[in-house]
């Protein structure tokens, strides 16, 4: 069967290589792509509303760029989707799952370059002491200052997607999705774009011609804040950090419970362990320490590897190597340092 044959209600395949999705974490796929579609139709015409409105405030120049950048991690969120259902080729052994992080990673450089050129231009503004003026306009025959179009705009472009981002975060977690989680924490922040854009076209409303540029600035900090801690995540992934939660914030908890999973094995003395995230889904190296009379078996070592598996659905591909003595070169993930044998009680 071709990665593309449909599954349930005319779907592809619910999978991430050739790991098949729980039926929870299949419908969130799908709640999540939609999401995704969902997301791009509305900056698209944000991006419109936007640039139809800006007029000449830095602010919304800086809104209307962040807008435009928006559009990045819901597309790097398709295409790795896509690209992660291939299964394993010859050429690529491990599978397509980096692809996730090579999304991540080129979503978090656009945001940083270009918050940081942004940020650079608020700051001359303000250096110049530039006077943004703004206008009237005509709206179906009425005279109206176009600082209250510009709001209207920013009301528009701020209330959707953090609606959007809350209903994306708890889909991050449930498919260990690092893009979808970095959209949904920008997109709910999205709030603090709109109201620091209101408050620079009020002030030149009421002759402050620094809050224009001011608002611009802290904007371009927002951005170059984002770009940053996501640079900072997605190069870990890359360098094969411990695998960690979909938020960066901890070690992720299988980093534990595979060695005490294979603590818990008759035979098995000790172990030591490499979890690698591959996008959505781990890859584990078990070294395993058996009992000095203990003998090692294929089907010992093969119910170790089921055992792994059946921890939890991010498990993907799993070694269980005997070995005499564990390496030293692996650091025991429960941070004491020692190679031991667990006893869960």
């Amino acid at each position: 069967m071709s990665d593309d044959d449909p599954g349930d209600e005319g779907w592809p395949r619910a999978r991430f290589g050739h790991t098949d999705l729980p039926d929870a974490q299949a419908r969130a796929l799908r709640r999540a792509t939609r999401l995704e579609w969902v997301t791009l139709a509305f900056m698209a015409s944000a991006v419109l509303v936007v640039y139809l409105t800006m007029g000449s405030s830095q602010a919304m120049r800086t809104a209307w760029v962040e807008d435009l950048l928006a559009l990045v991690p819901p597309i790097a969120f398709l295409v790795a989707v896509r690209l992660g259902r291939r299964r394993p080729s010859p050429d690529h052994p491990y599978g397509f799952h980096r692809s996730t992080a090579i999304g991540h990673l080129t979503a978090a450089v656009a945001l940083l370059a270009v918050g940081t050129a942004l940020a650079f231009d608020a700051a001359m503004g303000l250096v110049r002491a530039e006077h943004p003026p703004i206008g009237t306009t005509v709206v179906l025959g009425q005279t109206v200052w176009s600082g209250w179009l510009m709001i209207a705009a920013m009301l528009y472009t701020g209330i959707g997607p953090v609606i959007l981002g809350r209903l994306k975060m708890p889909l991050a977690e449930q498919l260990h999705d690092k893009v979808l989680h970095a959209d949904a924490d920008m997109q709910k922040a999205d709030w603090m774009t709109a109201a620091g854009t209101i408050a620079g076209v009020l002030g030149i409303g009421i002759g402050l011609w620094w809050a224009d540029a001011g608002a611009a600035l802290l904007i371009s900090v927002s951005i170059v804040r984002d770009g940053w801690r996501n640079l900072r995540g997605a190069s870990d992934a890359l360098m094969d950090q411990r695998a960690r939660s979909f938020d960066d914030a901890r070690p992720h908890e299988l980093t534990v419970e595979v060695d005490r999973v294979l603590g818990q094995l008759s035979w098995v003395r000790g172990s030591r362990s490499r979890v690698r995230d591959q996008g959505h889904v781990f890859h584990v190296e078990a070294f395993v320490q058996p009992d000095h009379e203990a003998e090692v078996t294929i089907d010992r070592l093969e119910e170790a590897v089921e055992a792994l598996r059946d921890l939890d659905w991010k498990i993907n591909d799993v070694v269980v190597m005997p070995v005499r003595e564990l390496p030293e070169t692996i650091p025991d993930p429960s941070g004491d340092g020692e190679a031991r044998r667990v006893d869960l009680g």
